[in-house]
């Protein structure tokens, strides 16, 4: 049996301070999944960085502090495992941010998909990165993922998922990189049809560079990633939030699940815990890609070499005619 329609809950979180133990998330996050599972949902999607603070605000000089933030080794069987069990137990499946320290000492900004029987079928490794790896002067709140992550090593690798749970080719982004289209369309080349993306957005702050980004223009830029995207790829996406005033720093919320024309299915209201929902068909992906993305009628890639070949952006200079 194929299942192709199914209920789908993008898990926004509150504020989780520095103090909070991670037992106490842990047991919040399974509280969360029970919520989702007693609403008959297959497949709930928890936002980045779930299990603690934000950590990258600060600069920590003690590497112990710093690796006190992230799980070492198998996730299923240390502080989260009660999550696993829940998923098990219930039937659920999940997708979680969390820190990675891998047995060789490297750190990773990770996401996982969990099935329906608590067993891990993807990871993926944040890939932008934003911030600098050094603290900026004349700002309370940094930005220095590069400074505490390593760069993601997996790339844009999707799932084919078991079809009696929910036959869906997924993609898994990290916050930052839902504005970049180059993930996205590495999904989309392989039929992505359900994405996942967690996040953690300072709301407003003073730009490094000048001008001011306020809430509600840094709201505009994170839905339009995630809808435009999902319109250009012909896929469903669901982009959730940890959210609300955390140790000092307020964190966008406005979690949402958007449908593959890129309209917004269903959107939070409020800046706290709160877990949406939606009845979604995949077959609804189906028109956009044999249509206006069919990517084998339609796309150019030998005039696409800029792509790849060059990073940064290159000034044009005026030649006389």
């Amino acid at each position: 049996m194929s299942v192709r329609k199914f209920k789908i809950a993008g898990v926004q979180l509150g504020p989780i301070s520095k103090n909070t133990p991670k037992e106490k998330t842990v047991e919040k996050l399974c509280r969360l999944l029970e919520h989702a599972a007693d609403h008959q949902a297959s497949l709930a999607v928890f936002p980045e960085l779930a299990l603690s603070s934000f950590f990258p605000r600060w600069y920590i000089e003690s590497q112990e502090e710093i690796d006190s933030y992230f799980e070492i080794g198998d996730i299923t069987a240390g502080v989260v495992k009660p999550l696993f069990e829940v998923s098990k137990a219930r039937g659920i499946g999940f997708s979680l941010g969390y820190a990675e320290l891998t047995d060789d000492g490297k750190h990773y900004n990770t996401g996982i998909l969990v099935n329906n029987k608590g067993k891990i079928v993807q990871k993926y490794r944040k890939s932008h990165l934003p911030g600098f790896s050094e603290p900026a002067d004349g700002i309370a709140f940094q930005q220095l993922e590069k400074r505490y992550f390593d760069q993601g090593d997996i790339g844009f690798k999707a799932v084919k998922t078991d079809p009696e749970w929910i036959d869906a080719t997924v993609g898994i982004l990290i916050c930052n990189d839902r504005r970049w289209p180059e993930a996205w369309r590495c999904y989309g080349l392989q039929g992505m049809d359900l994405c996942l993306n967690g996040y953690n957005t300072a709301s407003n702050g003073t730009s490094l560079f000048g001008g001011e980004e306020n809430k509600a223009l840094r709201l505009y830029h994170s839905d339009l990633s995630t809808k435009a995207n999902a319109y250009f790829n012909s896929t469903f996406a669901v982009s959730v939030a940890k959210c609300g005033l955390e140790d000092g720093q307020e964190l966008m919320a406005g979690s949402l699940i958007v449908d593959p024309n890129g309209r917004v299915i269903v959107q939070a209201k409020t800046e706290g815990d709160e877990v949406i929902f939606s009845d979604i068909d995949l077959d609804e992906t189906i028109n956009g890609k044999t249509k206006m993305f069919d990517f084998s009628r339609h796309r150019r890639p030998e005039l696409y070499s800029r792509i790849v070949e060059q990073k940064g952006s290159i000034e044009l200079s005026f030649a006389p005619q």
